[in-house]
């Protein structure tokens, strides 16, 4: 992989602050999450709502500028690890998977939780992902719990 960068794309206070960057990320992130919306201007409304609640992103870029991949986080504490960062999504661009971009984006949240002061890095992976888990066991992640889902619908 060539040279490779961590971006912020928003501030501590969850304030966008690369919205042209973001706006570039949508079709990787769609690609873990093709639920979120199609539209360019939607999508980073969405994120603003996201990262208002406490979420917070960074993006892997190439040389030029180009996003590789994204990572959405939160650092919260809870009542069995304390203080968390939780890696909400995290994708590389299903072209450069394997090479290197998740395993930086994995490294680059570690850096952010220990400067933080938390206890523990945190994911949830669907079952199906499994050439991501593969990833996270290589990082040393372990799998201590199920996660379970009910739709309020």
């Amino acid at each position: 992989m060539s040279t490779l960068r961590i971006e912020r794309l928003c501030d501590e206070h969850g304030h966008i602050t690369q919205p042209q960057t973001l706006t570039a990320a949508l079709a990787v992130h769609r690609q873990l999450r093709p639920m979120l919306p199609e539209s360019a201007t939607d999508y980073v409304a969405k994120m603003a709502r996201i990262t208002g609640y406490g979420a917070r992103l960074v993006a892997a870029l190439n040389e030029d500028g180009q996003v590789l991949g994204l990572a959405l986080y939160r650092v919260y504490e809870n009542t069995y690890e304390d203080l968390r960062l939780y890696i909400d999504d995290l994708v590389t661009d299903e072209r450069l998977r394997s090479q290197g971009v998740g395993s930086a984006l994995i490294d680059w949240c570690e850096a952010e939780a220990r400067a933080l002061g938390c206890r523990f890095l945190v994911l949830d992976s669907g079952t199906w992902r499994t050439a991501a888990h593969k990833l996270y066991l290589r990082k040393e992640f372990v799998i201590s719990s199920f996660h379970f889902t009910r739709a309020l619908d």
